[in-house]
């Protein structure tokens, strides 16, 4: 750690441990010589743990991409103590941009809703696995129904974790919002439930269920946390009701007008009205950026900060063929892909 000596006649650099008592010396260290702004830069996961106790000691942190710090010329040789004193020249001299980081209550959700996504994707890993016993089995259910693990797809499969095997009855279980009648469905339940394959579906269940049991509860902490984020603002209490009565439908089927409302007094503004845009990608979109976008002076900006802006590499003011950049996509603009995705064969306007 580099900062001014305390008669601001010079720098001086002193080591700390990364225990968090450490990082606390540092921020007494810090504060003692009078530093209200620190830059520091990214490397790993392993500038989190003093970006947030130095943050939440009242210090203005810059986050600076390394990248940064190799365009501007003079540095020494490489190591941890030269690099601090060159972070501390450039950044006395306002030569550093920090990288796009929200408030910490905006962090803290996003913690929050990128666990609740590996849960999500845990879960669907689950159903897979179920989906392949019974296809071992030729126990055909996703041909007798359409989502396996919809109401009749998992009526049917708990059925038959419990020691059901006849199609007819299991074809009962059969939903009155199914296109398919009982007989069609019975006529795929058929299978020869070989023991090892019986178990197998049995303890994915569980495992299924024990997913889902943590993802409400983390709906809930997210729920909480949204209610915590509420806007002082006057606006609306409600967000008004749906335009779209197919997707208003949706919303409630799923159990998400809840969450729906409460984005919305967290934002003060009512994204869903957006066709395509769901509750989950408003979701993303707000618990990875915050409701302020004011870091981002135009759309432009914003859009590629989201990578979602193509790349045209040129020369000489015309187009050159180049190999295309390996650019990692970020969790928001995956999801509004995924969301622009949805609207291809919708009579919407996006959609036309």
């Amino acid at each position: 750690m580099c900062a001014p000596t305390q008669d601001r006649s010079g720098r001086e650099v002193a080591s700390f441990g990364a225990t968090t008592a450490e990082l606390l010396r540092m921020a007494e260290w810090l504060k003692a010589r009078q530093v209200e702004s620190v830059a520091m830069e990214s490397t790993g996961v392993y500038w989190i743990a003093p970006h947030e106790v130095l943050e939440a000691q009242g210090l203005q942190l810059l986050l600076v991409d390394t990248r940064q710090l190799a365009r501007v010329p003079g540095r020494d040789k490489k190591s941890d103590p030269t690099d601090c004193e060159w972070i501390q020249r450039l950044h006395s001299c306002g030569l550093l941009m920090g990288s796009f980081r929200p408030k910490e209550a905006v962090c803290m959700l996003r913690t929050l809703v990128r666990d609740k996504a590996s849960l999500v994707a845990e879960r669907s890993d689950w159903v897979r696995r179920m989906q392949k016993s019974l296809d071992q089995m030729n126990v055909r259910v996703h041909r007798a129904v359409s989502d396996i693990d919809g109401v009749t797809g998992m009526a049917i499969l708990r059925a038959i974790a419990g020691g059901e095997r006849d199609a007819q009855k299991l074809a009962k279980l059969r939903n009155r919002g199914c296109s398919k009648s009982k007989q069609e469905i019975a006529e795929q339940l058929s299978g020869h439930w070989r023991s090892d394959h019986v178990f197998s579906l049995q303890q994915g269940l569980k495992m299924y269920d024990a997913v889902q049991e943590r993802i409400a509860a983390y709906e809930q902490e997210i729920l909480r946390k949204l209610g915590e984020m509420e806007r002082n603002e006057p606006y609306e209490p409600t967000a008004a009701p749906l335009q779209n009565a197919n997707k208003a439908r949706t919303i409630k089927n799923r159990g998400q007008e809840a969450k729906r409302q409460a984005l919305y007094r967290m934002s003060g503004v009512d994204m869903t009205q957006i066709d395509a845009l769901g509750v989950e990608t408003v979701e993303v979109v707000l618990s990875e950026y915050g409701p302020d976008l004011s870091r981002f002076p135009t759309e432009k900006q914003f859009v590629s900060h989201v990578t979602l802006a193509p790349r045209v590499p040129k020369s000489g003011g015309k187009p050159v063929k180049k190999k295309k950049r390996n650019s990692a996509s970020t969790r928001v603009a995956a999801a509004l892909r995924m969301a622009a995705l949805s609207l291809r064969h919708s009579q919407t306007a996006l959609g036309a």
